[in-house]
Order: structure tokens, then sequence, then C-alpha cells
């Protein structure tokens, strides 16, 4: 499964030697630290260069043709090729010669190939298709969102790769049917949901006699923006319809065999501990989300004690409001009163978007206050395209392009307005939008002192927490005008501490799928349909889901010890621009980025 943050991308260009002699360094040679820059981004480049996708996601026209290589020895490859960058990287530098930015980005790139290879044994145990996603698609998210038209070319390039997804399919297949042989097989539930999406995808013209699909509708739309002959125009629509008609549907058809070939074989729905060697493989995933050594057992007992605590808080604002039922009981109510609701029709969509789109604009008025730093790069909100509502997550931010001329977009799931709640809103703005994820990421992209691996890098600890920061931000902010949105924001935050409990109790205590839902809904209002969404989000994602509480606990912690130091001298802005101003950082390296900026102020 692709991600859509990675800190290492994949990446070969000739522009990176492993074995090349390392030139004496001369009076006229740049620094250590401008050398070591350079190199970090050649590194990155090279890696880049293995991922047509990645190149397109960052608003590269390179390779605009060609799709990724999904087959075992492309990610072969890219880990060899980390091994060769790591090997020249020792063989230049020396860390001290280096100041101390350079030491931080000597340090992480050095860290990052070891964790790689430590989780480089475990790549066969990721499903490529589940309810997370697929590349049946991915690949339509990737075209529509990210490739661009504005030559005849890069319209030719973008039938390139409607053919190319046959290729890619057959790959995901034979890696799926290999995986089978192997004892992995995917869960019951990812089945009819990954199925349904990919049937979504080739449902309309051309594939039958409907409207334009949405593949169809977005390459008529971009091609028709062209300035270009209409007789140019027409023979790319023909080119496009037949290459979407022919290679593109065989290899879902592919694909489609595969999960008919591969589902009989599923018994049940189990964590990780199922898988060959499963418990090393969750051991070394939540080391992966969370950057710390914390045991399961350790994130399981964490969670549990801040359920407990956001209960208390809870309780207090069902008395302000004046309900006197149980806490489970005012779960219920905020989960099916009709004033909690939006109508289940556009018209409520919409409303649904405008009112997130107002919350956002809230935050940037008061934003000033709270940051030295603002984004430049605009933030967009739109809801997830019909053809994957049913695999998507219920919210989550695309970060913007490298180059700024694709905006940030925060993407919300509107598939069923039943199921989504008015006292949310407020919260998840803040988390996915502002100031959340377009806060810390496109801020991020803009920095120019750093090298691109780190520009353009993610650690969930630090990214999942600042966006769960932010939500308890937010109500500082005054975003929350009521106590029903504050009571959404708590919702939300009870929600993370429950996948503390949920992802270790799934893949280290051996939960059902039933005994995961039912802690979640005695816990939390969230809707029915998120709560089983969610649940099948952590059996296909071991250890992920812990990173949001424990990163922003973390930045809790630095903060109060901040505040504590510096007193009377503390900022929010300063504060926050020590959390920002170095983008994203392992919890360790962020805690003495934070201590370093305590001492500078105390001078």
């Amino acid at each position: 499964m692709r991600l859509a943050f990675a800190l290492i991308v994949l990446p070969v260009v000739p522009l990176l030697q492993a074995n090349a002699p390392v030139p004496l360094q001369t009076a006229q040679a740049p620094s250590q630290d401008a050398a070591l820059l350079q190199f970090l981004d050649r590194a990155f480049d090279a890696q880049v260069a293995l991922s047509p996708e990645r190149q397109t996601e960052l608003g590269l026209k390179t390779d605009y043709d060609r799709l990724d290589d999904y087959t075992d020895a492309a990610t072969v490859r890219a880990q060899a090729l980390e091994e060769q960058q790591l090997k020249a990287l020792h063989a230049r530098f020396r860390p001290e010669q280096l100041g101390e930015n350079a030491r931080v980005s000597y340090r992480l790139f050095e860290d990052r190939v070891a964790r790689d290879r430590d989780s480089f044994r475990f790549r066969t145990l990721r499903f490529p298709v589940s309810t997370n996603g697929s590349p049946a698609g991915d690949i339509p998210v990737m075209l529509i969102n990210n490739h661009k038209i504005d030559t005849v070319a890069d319209a030719r390039a973008y039938i390139a790769r409607l053919r190319d997804t046959e290729r890619v399919m057959t790959e995901v297949a034979a890696t799926m049917r290999s995986q089978a042989a192997a004892g992995i097989i995917p869960n019951k539930v990812n089945f009819a949901p990954a199925r349904a999406d990919a049937r979504a995808v080739i449902t309309g013209a051309p594939f039958d006699g409907g409207a334009d699909s949405s593949l169809l509708a977005d390459f008529r739309k971009k091609v028709g923006a062209l300035d270009a002959p209409a007789a140019t125009k027409a023979t790319l629509l023909a080119d496009a319809q037949a290459a979407l008609t022919g290679p593109f549907r065989r290899g879902y058809g592919t694909l489609f065999a595969a999960l008919d070939a591969v589902e009989p074989l599923s018994t049940g729905n189990y964590g990780a501990w199922h898988l060959p060697d499963g418990a090393a493989y969750y051991a070394d995933q939540l080391k992966n989300a969370t950057t710390t050594t914390l045991t399961p057992d350790q994130v399981h007992d964490l969670g549990l004690r801040q359920v407990a605590s956001i209960r208390q808080e809870m309780e207090a604002i069902k008395r302000q409001v004046g309900f006197t039922g149980t806490l489970e009981q005012f779960f219920t109510k905020i989960r099916t009163d009709p004033q909690f609701k939006y109508p289940n029709t556009q018209a409520g969509r919409d409303a649904y978007l405008g009112d997130a789109r107002a919350v956002i604009a809230s935050v940037m008025v008061a934003a000033p206050r709270y940051f030295r730093v603002l984004p430049k790069i605009p933030l967009e909100v739109r809801a997830v395209e019909k053809w994957r509502e049913g695999t998507a997550s219920t919210a989550f931010y695309n970060p913007p392009s490298a180059d700024g001329s694709r905006p940030g977009i925060y993407y919300v799931n509107l598939v069923d307005m039943n199921q989504t709640q008015k006292v949310q809103v407020a919260g998840i703005a803040a988390h996915e939008g502002a100031p959340g994820h377009h806060f810390q990421l496109a801020r991020q992209q803009a920095l120019t002192d750093l090298p691109k691996f780190r520009k353009f890098g993610f650690y969930g600890a630090y990214g999942e927490g600042w966006g769960l920061y932010s939500e308890r931000l937010a109500d500082e902010m005054g975003v929350y005008k009521d106590p029903y949105s504050r009571f959404g924001m708590l919702s939300l935050q009870v929600w993370r501490a429950i996948r503390l409990v949920l992802d270790t109790g799934i893949h280290s205590k051996r939960w059902t799928r039933e005994q995961a839902i039912a802690y979640f809904k005695a816990n939390s209002s969230v809707s029915d349909k998120d709560i089983a969404r969610e649940v099948d989000r952590y059996f296909n994602w071991p250890g992920q889901a812990t990173s949001y509480m424990v990163g922003q606990l973390k930045i809790t912690e630095l903060r109060k010890r901040a505040e504590k130091a510096l007193g009377p001298r503390f900022d929010i802005r300063d504060f926050h621009e020590a959390v920002l101003s170095q983008g994203s950082l392992p919890l360790d390296v962020l805690d003495e980025q934070v201590n370093r900026y305590i001492a500078a102020k105390r001078g």
C-alpha cells in the first residue's frame, strides 16, 4: 500500500555514484553544510526517480507517461539505493564537521535508512488491496488530482498511463496470489469494499451507456481547455476511450480475478498476530508509527488512561448542557438527534463544506496571534469523490505540490450524511485543515534551508500529533462557538485515544472485530458507519492509528515544559515556530529542538 506521505521516497538517476571517488575539500569548495545539503538533495532526486507517481505528486512532469513499478523487485531496488546512498554519506561526511542543523539532517537520513532496513523483511506482509485503498483507486486519484494537461504531450502521457494501468494491475494481482500462497491473506472485510470501489471506476462512459465515468469526465474537461485544434482534441478523446475500454478495463478485470481467487481463502478478520512473524512485524510497525520504543502493552495502557481522562471532560459538558442521563445516553443523543445532522442530500453536503470553509476562515483570522509564519499556499475543502467513498477515510489532507501550483486539499467523506455529525465539523476542519496539517505540511514544503527529503518527509507521530494538538489549539483560538462543538472536539480526541486501545488490542491482544467495534461504540458518539470503517482501517494498517495520540501528548508535554521554564517570557507564537520550523521530526529530535528553543529564550 502506498502512503500519502513518505519520508524517504522511492528512487535512480545517475546523480549519485556511491563508489565514485570523494574529492578533497578545497578552499573553493562549498562548506560541509552546503555540500551535505547538495548531497542529500541529489539522493532524494535519485530516490524520486524510481517513482513516476511520486514525481507527479511533487508537481514534476518527468516520467509523465509512466506509472510505478509495483513488483517486489522495485522495493528491493529502492532499499539497495538507500544503502548505497548511506555508504556514500559515511564516506563523504563527518557529523562533527557539520553545523547543528546539518547534523540533524545527517542523523535523520542515517536513521531513516536504518528504519527501512529493519522493516524490509516485513514488506511482503502488507496487503496491496484493502479497505485502506488500492491501485484501483489510487491511480484515478493521482490522474484526476495531480496529472495536469497543459499540452497535447501531457494529454498523450495521461493516455499512456491509462494503458499502463494494465501492467500495474497484473503486478498487483501477482503479489496477491503469491501472498496467498504463503498464507498471507487479507481479512474478509476487505473484499466487498475494494471490489465495489474498483467497479465504480469503470462505471459510466465509455464502459457503459451512462454519463462519463470520473476518468473520462476529467480527461474531457482537461483536453477541452487545451489550446489545440478541434481535430487533435477529438483524436485524443478517441484514444483515451480506446485506452479505457481496452488495457485499462482489462487491468481491472485482472484485479477482480485475483480478488475472486483469494477471497475464498480468507477465514475471518485477524490482527497482525495472525501473519507469519506477526508479533515482530507489529513491534516494527509501532516503532515506525510512534518513533518511540513503546511496547504494545504500554501503548494499550496509555490509551485506557486517556479514554478515562477525556470521558471526564465529556461528563462536564454533558452537565453544562443540562443532559441528565448517562454519558452513553448522551453519545446516543449526539449520534441520532436530527438537530445534529445535515440533510442526506446534495444541499446537506454543500452545507457541510460551507461550514468547514467558515471554520478555516475563522482560524485564519485568529492565526496571527498564535503563529509567527502562516502558510502562503491556499487550502481547499473538497468532498471525497463518489467512486472512492466506500474505502476512503472519514477525512484526510493532501499536501500541495512542490511548486505551489496545486493547493493543499482537505478531503471529507460525505458518503452518508445521516452518519455525519455537525458537532464534529469544526474539530475535523481544525485537524485536517487549519491550523492542523495545512499549517504543518504547507509550511514544511516552503522551508528553504532543509534538504528535500525533510521538506517532503512525514513522521506520523509528529504530523498526526500536530493535527490532534491543533484540535485543542482551535479551542484556545475561539473556534468552537458552543458546548456541543467543544464536545465534538472531545469526541475526536477520545476517538484517537480509543485507537491506542484498539490497535494494540487487535494486533497484540487478539481482539475480534466485534470486540473492537463494541469498545469503540461504548466510549464515543462516532456514527456506526464511521466506527466500522475505522476499525477495518486499524486491522489493515497495524500501528498507524497509534501515532496521533502519542504525538499529541508529546507536543503538549513540550509546551508545558516551555511554559514552566520560560514563565512570562513564553510566547505561544515562538513555541509553535520551534515545533514547525524544522519540518517533520521524530519525537526525540523534536524534544531536543524544543530544548534548544527554551535555552535560546532563556539567554
